[in-house]
């Protein structure tokens, strides 16, 4: 129901069909939702299920890093240095008589192993783990994309949304694509280098929907919300989740917005399902027709929006999506040339509203914990390793020549600018398998004979129509409309 089953690993056959012989792969970025969690928060006391659960033992040996200042006697000049602190967490509550504090604990009484809300659970580190796995039988053991050892991270672009679960999920992956014995020492420090995880602040993130700070977005997802409530609340699929759930929803029905929101009931069911007997809700709230249900009504809610309205995509996601275009661009020109595997730590939204901006979203199945797409651009004709000229990839990261095509529309390009793209696909797999975008099935925009493969100035070109130019001046945009949901959809993927 919401852990990801991962399909057996592609046969010979299905690989050389995958990866043709006359194309040759140049750039993966993967986006990747964090593995199995905790709820948000705490659901449906009155069933018995406890607030806390017992399935993060990583908070039994924390490691920080600290600043060891320099003694006041001494008279060395030298600056003070970093030491490490091993600590252990415990997460103190209300007593449950009174508000004095108390340490909260397991179904089993015990303070240690405690999880926080929304808090990545052993489960779920040890699924991220096994991505990673299977991202090295991949691209190192079985296309020999990447190298079997590395000596540093230059050549990988790690980055993660501000979400500790997130990050940890990433950090979970990576450590299985490359585990220690394939990290090899610095000749000058005897070390391997330190990775450089990227991240966002809050106000700055398009890692994932940040309707937290894109006022005129959090506008458009409660339209959209509405929407669906007024839909779905008086139907009999409403009628027959309540049969199911509504002696556990204190005195009121369940809807697309009550309270808990509908969406809410299924996060709750979602992390339940995942882990331990320990923290599980009564047997109805897993009924299969029932997560048909929430699953169908809690996609429309969320992501409709994307597939439906220009506006919706450009500020929920269009930012992240004009980056990976910008990145992919970039390693044509010469100023990417380094990057070989970008690996993105987000979120099911992140995942969702990729897929549903560009018209690849068919289905009404959330995305389950661990779930992961692959963007990967390839190169007409066999070459010798791709281009390793340019700047490489911090620069145009983070700043870069002016004159760089990514992020320019595909109109505003001189027919040479618009040559360097020639000869260059993308192609998208979503947990392994092959999904294709609907404008790139016309002719001319794909490779001959699969359209999956699409033409990198043909993707551009759909991904241009929602890049924001300016994402956070259009997030402060009030147009003073009542209605925000297009009288007519304007269909993604085009």
């Amino acid at each position: 129901m919401s852990s990801l089953k991962p399909r057996a690993p592609y046969t010979d056959a299905e690989l050389q069909k995958l990866y043709p012989a006359n194309l040759d792969l140049q750039l993966v970025q993967i986006l990747m939702r964090h593995g199995e969690r905790t709820p948000i928060t705490a659901r449906f006391p009155n069933t018995g299920l406890p607030a806390f659960w017992p399935y993060c033992s990583s908070v039994r040996q924390i490691t920080s890093t600290i600043l060891s200042p320099i003694a006041q006697n001494s008279s060395s000049t030298s600056e003070p240095h970093l030491d490490t602190l091993q600590w252990k967490r415990r997460l103190e509550t209300f007593a449950s008589q009174d508000d004095s504090p108390t340490l909260a604990l397991s179904p089993t009484g015990l303070p240690d192993n405690i999880c926080d809300m929304g808090t990545l659970t052993d489960l779920g580190r040890q699924t991220t783990y096994t991505l990673g796995l299977r991202l090295r039988d991949l691209y190192v053991s079985r296309l020999k994309f990447l190298p079997d050892s590395i000596s540093s991270t230059d050549n990988f672009y790690l980055r993660t949304t501000p979400v500790p679960r997130a990050l940890e999920s990433l950090q979970q992956t990576f450590s299985a694509l490359y585990p220690p014995n394939t990290r090899q020492p610095s000749p000058e420090t005897g070390l391997f280098p330190t990775p450089a995880i990227v991240s966002r602040a809050h106000a700055d993130e398009t890692l994932y929907p940040n309707d937290g700070n894109c006022r005129r977005f959090a506008a458009l997802s409660r339209a959209f919300a509405q929407r669906a409530a007024d839909k779905w609340n008086d139907t009999s699929d409403m009628e027959f989740l309540n049969s199911l759930y509504g002696k556990w929803m204190g005195g009121q029905k369940v809807a697309v917005d009550s309270r808990p929101r509908l969406s809410g009931i299924m996060d709750t069911i979602n992390a339940t399902y995942a882990h331990g007997p320990q923290t599980k809700l009564p047997k109805e709230f897993y009924d299969e027709k029932a997560k048909g249900i929430i699953e169908k009504i809690g996609v429309e809610e969320w992501f409709q929006g994307y597939r439906e309205s220009r506006e919706y995509r450009t500020l929920g996601i269009g930012g992240l999506m004009g980056d990976l275009t910008q990145r992919m661009v970039g390693a044509v020109e010469g100023r990417d040339g380094q990057v070989k595997l970008g690996l993105h730590g987000c979120h099911d939204t992140t995942l969702a509203g990729v897929l549903a901006s560009v018209g690849a979203f068919e289905t009404h199945q959330w995305p389950p914990f661990t779930s992961h797409i692959a963007v990967e651009l390839f190169k007409e004709g066999k070459t010798s390793g791709g281009n390793s000229q340019g700047a490489g990839w911090w620069s145009s990261l983070f700043g870069g020549e002016a004159k760089e095509i990514g992020r320019r529309l595909t109109e505003e390009l001189s027919e040479g600018e618009k040559k360097k793209m020639e000869g260059y696909y993308v192609r998208l797999r979503y947990n392994d398998e092959v999904v294709t975008v609907p404008g790139c099935k016309k002719a001319g925009n794909h490779l001959e004979g699969d359209e999956s493969f699409c033409t990198l100035a043909a993707f551009k070109e759909i991904v241009d129509k929602f890049t924001p130019k300016n994402w956070k001046q259009e997030c402060r945009l009030s147009r003073g409309e009542t209605v925000v949901v297009p009288k007519e959809p304007e269909w993604a993927g085009y």
